[in-house]
């Protein structure tokens, strides 16, 4: 067991959820952050076991709200020993980009959301946390995606954006090294969240699940698991290393 000061982006939903519930297992005092979910963050905050829990909220798209936020993170729990770089936005079903099936503004639309989002967002989060970190040392895990190295043909901003998250990671896992931090990175496929619910129904589930050698797609707490690992004291010679959690649905060289 672990007593740590965790800050999780994107922790009230989905694979962010998991996360906060692996560390709080663990004996670690965990931050919820959310953008506008504040019930399913203080629902999370008062199932997870353990004390000393608490929710935060910004938007990541504001880096001032982001700086308040990450402070209050740290504030709250005496410090920052753990920063997970979970949250970020895909695009709606109903808004892809393609290049020849968008129109300019929508192209442009799309990616100042995911970038300003998955990208950035997560970059300022981190030079936040760093500042909490210099001293005592800590972890950094980025959730990234299959997406940045298979491509993702109508969301192209998507996939742009994680790797960019990719490198983001590995430079900093040279620059902060010598400050006790190690950065690594989990690359998921498709997983079952709410969020995917919809995607999983019918014969496009089946497609989806069958990119697996496996005949199914991952579940949060399998991506949980690994974030939980990296972020351990043990995992610190995984620094700059980014780990495929896609089920062999896509094998890079």
């Amino acid at each position: 067991m672990t007593d740590r000061a965790v800050l999780v982006t994107g922790a009230s939903r989905g694979i962010g959820r998991a996360v906060a519930r692996a560390f709080a297992a663990g004996g670690d005092r965990v931050a919820i952050h959310h953008r506008d979910s504040a019930d399913a963050a203080e629902a999370l905050r008062a199932e997870l076991p353990g004390a000393g829990h608490v929710v935060v909220r910004a938007d990541l798209t504001d880096p001032d709200a982001v700086r308040a936020m990450v402070d209050r993170a740290a504030d709250l729990l005496g410090g920052l020993d753990v920063l997970v770089n979970n949250a970020g936005v895909y695009g709606e079903r109903d808004d892809p980009h393609p290049i020849f099936g968008a129109s300019y503004e929508q192209w442009q639309k799309r990616w100042r959301q995911v970038l300003e989002t998955n990208l950035t967002g997560a970059g300022n989060v981190t030079w936040c946390a760093a500042q909490h970190m210099r001293e005592r040392g800590g972890r950094i895990v980025n959730v990234s995606s299959r997406g940045a190295f298979r491509g993702e043909p109508a969301q192209p901003a998507y996939g742009a954006s994680k790797a960019g998250l990719n490198a983001l990671g590995q430079s900093l896992a040279v620059a902060l090294a010598p400050y006790g931090i190690a950065v690594a990175t989990v690359a998921p496929g498709f997983v079952s969240t709410d969020m995917t619910t919809e995607h999983l129904r019918g014969e496009q589930g089946a497609a989806i699940r069958a990119q697996s050698p496996f005949d199914r797609v991952g579940r949060p707490e399998e991506i949980a698991a690994a974030v939980h690992w990296l972020a351990s004291p043990q995992a610190e010679w995984a620094s700059g290393t980014i780990v495929d959690l896609n089920g062999a649905s896509y094998l890079r060289s």
